[in-house]
């Protein structure tokens, strides 16, 4: 039986449907509130991880593959272990200070832009009311986003390789397509998690978190490299 199978209640009478019900939706509202707590922190590891390593931008940079190689064992072993209490949390902690020090290299770069300190700052703040307008959207509007899942997932899968051609390319028109395609992208994926969310389809708060962590992150990443495309333009 899943986590919040709304099944369950049909199973009994009025009365003891009743209070399941009121069980259910309590035991949702803590999901719901756990889940946003582990993405504020997983929110602040990153911040911790960006800070620690902007400096140490270089060494940074020169382990970069090393770093991206970490943040998918991290990844991989939080899936895994999502139900073993302690555990998650350092998996859960560790990905997300790993993946704010794999942003450092786009940040160094950003920030040694003229202007760069209001890109980062622009980036972030589109990043913030951009997810919680989705996210209120997401949990208020009577539209059903989770038919979305196979279309995003295919876009997501053509973004990725879009990205590894272009690491051999450097072409900054196909960079500005892949981060223009990628904002819309995890906007959606932003309103597709949120609804999974508030309908209980994770089993664990951790699996909820990490999805809004990776949306937010990829959108403030996306957003900052359109910002840095167009300031260097400036220049």
């Amino acid at each position: 039986m899943g986590l919040y199978d709304r099944n369950y209640i049909q199973q009994h009478s009025h009365e003891s449907a009743y209070e399941h019900t009121g069980v259910n939706e309590s035991s949702l509202g803590l999901f719901i509130k756990q889940t946003y707590q582990l993405f504020a922190a997983s929110l602040l590891a990153a911040s911790a991880g960006a800070y620690v390593g902007i400096g140490m931008a270089k060494a940074i940079t020169s382990w970069y593959w090393g770093l991206v190689i970490l943040e998918f064992v991290f990844l991989f072993g939080l899936y895994a272990f999502k139900r073993k209490a302690g555990i998650n949390m350092i998996l859960l902690f560790g990905f997300t200070f790993v993946s704010g020090l794999t942003i450092v290299p786009l940040l160094s770069h950003t920030l040694g832009m003229p202007g760069g300190a209001s890109i980062v700052a622009n980036a972030f703040i589109l990043t913030t009311v951009a997810f919680g307008g989705l996210s209120v959207f997401a949990m208020n509007t009577k539209r059903d986003f989770s038919a979305m899942g196979k279309m995003l997932f295919i876009t997501l899968i053509v973004i990725v390789v879009a990205g590894i051609i272009n690491i051999f390319f450097h072409s900054p028109i196909l960079q500005l397509a892949i981060a223009g395609i990628s904002s819309i992208l995890f906007s959606a994926f932003i309103l597709y998690d949120t609804q999974n969310i508030i309908r209980g389809a994770y089993e664990t708060p951790i699996e909820g978190a990490i999805a809004l962590y990776l949306d937010f992150l990829n959108l403030f990443v996306s957003l900052l490299q359109i910002l840095g495309i167009f300031g260097s333009r400036d220049e």
